[in-house]
Parts: structure tokens; sequence; C-alpha cells
């Protein structure tokens, strides 16, 4: 493995990581105290820990966590291989270590004065941002925070349907059956518009991390250019033959089809082999084929 690959290796885990850390930090920090049900897994844990006791000594959220997970592992390990297996395993085990260390390490100051001024609804609101995020950013990485997500990856490989929505559909019944354990219809409203809140955080992430880009490239120093932006940025270049009406004189067109986030390091390779070359730049609706998405089955 070449340090560069060992590099990239290393920081798919160290961004699976943080979005773990936002996940848990929003269920801890703005869920739990206000006794809202979520959606997931988590959500799972939370109704189990609110009706064994809730703070006062409910079973952890952790160990449900990690129990359900483990099942929901199996299968996916199957379905969608290895390698995401790897990954999701390693975000089981941090996630259930988040959910066991945070707790102690938001300060409890904090969390009070926070919910005398703050109701429900905020509390569910801004909950529901960090977790979207939390899983977002992790998808981007091909991670997971487990639970629904394992099932929403499990169907979108095979559907075209946003992970988001096949979140929200499942977690609108989990939600729905905390009404058997408070009896109160606002915990249940409060716990629906968490969950939107979180579809929708997800569905733009992973939106934004999909974006491509289509780039024209006028400049004499194509075959340098070209040969470096195949070598360092991994990305396919079509040279087209072009004529400039102008000049009348004969050139060469360089096209290059990339990942939005990919482009500050093209640009960084044009500027180098040629401070004077001309760029277009055009945001493409979708990019099907090798490298990019793929279509699936209807």
């Amino acid at each position: 493995m070449t340090s560069k690959k060992l590099f990239l290796y290393f920081k798919d885990y160290f961004v699976i990581t943080i979005g773990l850390f936002l996940y848990v930090c929003g269920w801890v920090a703005f869920v739990f105290p206000k006794e809202i049900v979520g959606g997931g897994v988590s959500g799972i844990g939370a109704l189990i820990n609110y009706a064994t006791g809730g703070a006062n000594g409910g079973f952890p959220v952790a160990y449900t966590y990690f129990i359900v997970n483990i099942v929901l592992l199996l299968l996916a390990v199957k379905i969608l291989g290895r390698g995401f297996g790897a990954k999701t395993v390693y975000a089981i085990f941090i996630a259930t270590f988040f959910f066991s260390v945070v707790p102690h390490i938001i300060p409890q100051s904090f969390l009070t004065s926070f919910h005398e001024k703050n109701s429900e609804l905020i509390c569910a609101i801004i909950g529901g941002v960090f977790s979207g995020a939390g899983i977002g950013i992790s998808f981007t990485r091909g991670g997971s925070t487990g639970g629904t997500d394992i099932i929403a990856l499990m169907i979108n490989k095979y559907r075209d349907i946003s992970p988001g929505r096949v979140i929200l559909y499942i977690d609108i019944f989990i939600i729905g059956s905390s009404y058997l354990l408070f009896h109160d219809i606002a915990k249940v409203i409060y716990g629906y518009v968490m969950i939107g809140i979180t579809s929708y955080t997800v569905d733009m992430i992973l939106s934004g991390s999909k974006q491509s880009v289509q780039i024209f490239i006028f400049s004499k120093h194509y075959e340098q250019i070209a040969d470096r932006i195949t070598r360092d940025c991994h990305r396919g270049v079509t040279a087209i033959n072009a004529k400039g009406w102008f000049t009348k004189e004969d050139g060469t067109v360089l096209m290059i089809l990339a990942r939005k986030y990919e482009a500050p390091d093209i640009y960084r390779v044009i500027r180098e082999e040629d401070k004077d070359a001309f760029i277009s730049v055009a945001t493409v609706m979708g990019v099907y084929g090798k490298g990019f998405e793929q279509f699936k089955k209807k």
C-alpha cells in the first residue's frame, strides 16, 4: 500500500469518526435530556432506556445499540460486501464507545442551562441536524452509523431510493410506538420533527458529495496538464481536436468529468502547468459510468 493510499485509508476512518461523534452528540446533548424518541436503533435504545428508568438507572442505550447493530451487520456484510462491513464494524464500536463516554464529557451545567431555556421543539431540531450531519458524513466515506442506516444502504444498492427517505419510513414506525410508552402525542410530534430534519440533512450532504463538474481546458500545454490530471488526480481526460475561429489556429481542448470536491486539485494542476490557461467549468446534472454513479434497477 502506497503512502497516498494509506493516507486516504486513514482519512476515511477519521471522517467517519467525526460523523459518529456529531451523531452521538446530537442524541446525548439534545434528545435524551428531553426524553424525545428519535428513529433508528438509537431510538429503540432510547425507548428501552426510558421504559426502564431513564436517567435514574435505565438500560444503557449503548448496550442496545451494540446488540441490535451486530445482528444487522451480519446481513450488511453479506449484501454490501466486506469493505462496507469493515467500516461499519468500526462505526458500531466507536459509536457504542461515544454513547458511553460523551454523557460524561459534556458539562452538566451546559445541559441544565440549555434545556431550561429551550423547548422540546428546539432540541428536536438541533438534535436532528447533528444526527443527520453525522449520518451523511459517514455515508460519504462508505461508512454508516448502523441500524436503519444499514437497511437504507442495502435498499439503495438495488433501488434508486434516497437513503434519507428509507430512514424516514422506518423511523415513522419506531417513533409512533413511543405513544404506547408516554401516552403523549406531543412527544411523537417532536420525534417526527427530529427525523424529518435528520432525513433532509442526510440528503443535502449526500447530494453535495455526489455533485459533478465538467471542465474544459484550453492550453498549449495540454499534454503536460492531461498527464498530471491522470496521474495525480486519478481522473480520465478526453482530448478533443479544435480550431480557434478568430486565430484560425488548430489546437486541442481537454475535457474532464470529476466530482465537485476534486475540482480544486485539478485547478491546482492547471495553474502549476499553465497559469494562462483558459478554463470553462459547468455543473452537470448527473454522470453515470465507471468512477461515478451506476444505473440501478427499478
